[in-house]
């Protein structure tokens, strides 16, 4: 009988300890031999670690926790034999397994994040963006030449396309958070990319939300920073 109910103990440990956590991401760091993983995430303006694991041969790392709806987490690398490298990942996690494959070399630039949809979602918005910033640092240096060159049609011509790019890139975000307003990325990614875009913009995005994401950590957050800019044109 005593061995039976230290059974049933054990057992009930082995359950609520599973259904304490609803989120897991595990990965590979190519490369890794030794050095310090941490989970973190933004909590009151500050980036805070959940959880840590030391790497010492395995490359290979898995956290595990309870998260309350989706929401952006960082899986950050501090290395032990240099420090050249190290750098964060950014990731949208859910309840769920996710899967982040990178390498020592470029830990940010090499990485393959596997999740769900709003994950899906924020790679698919990357690449875009990532062509408009590649565009940006190229305008960027033809107006640094022109500047330098002194030829004013020239300055101007680049002044014209920076501008135009950057309304461009504004756009776009509007739209792509507007097409996918039924996730928790979208009012992220207005926070992130254009919280700065014009607040008549920025209101006309918010009220296309769906109220579950009106509601969601991010849909509040950028319900105040709305409010607030109108308060400050009043």
């Amino acid at each position: 009988m005593r061995r039976f109910f230290t059974l049933l103990l054990v057992t009930g440990l082995l359950v609520a300890c599973s259904e304490s956590t609803n989120f897991t991401v595990s990965g590979t760091v190519k490369g890794l031999k030794k050095g310090t993983l941490y989970l973190q995430r933004i909590q009151d303006t500050a980036l805070v670690n959940i959880d840590s694991i030391v790497v010492d041969g395995d490359p290979e790392f898995e956290f595990s926790l309870t998260i309350d709806e989706p929401e952006v987490l960082y899986l950050h690398l501090d290395k032990v034999d240099a420090s050249g490298y190290d750098d964060r990942i950014l990731f949208f996690a859910e309840p769920g397994e996710m899967n982040i494959t990178t390498s020592l070399k470029n830990f940010e630039g090499f990485a393959a994040v596997m999740g769900a949809e709003n994950q899906m979602r924020w790679t698919e918005f990357q690449k875009m963006n990532q062509k408009f910033n590649d565009k940006n640092v190229d305008l960027i240096k033809g107006s640094y030449d022109a500047q330098v060159s002194g030829v004013q049609e020239d300055i101007l011509k680049y002044d014209d396309s920076l501008q135009r790019l950057l309304r461009s890139k504004y756009r776009y975000t509007g739209q792509f958070a507007s097409t996918h307003a039924d996730l928790e990325m979208a009012p992220f990614l207005i926070l992130s990319q254009i919280p700065d875009a014009n607040v008549t913009y920025l209101d006309t995005i918010y009220k296309r939300f769906p109220n579950k994401i009106k509601r969601s950590k991010y849909g509040k957050q950028l319900e105040k920073l709305i409010q607030e800019r109108k308060a400050a044109q009043e």
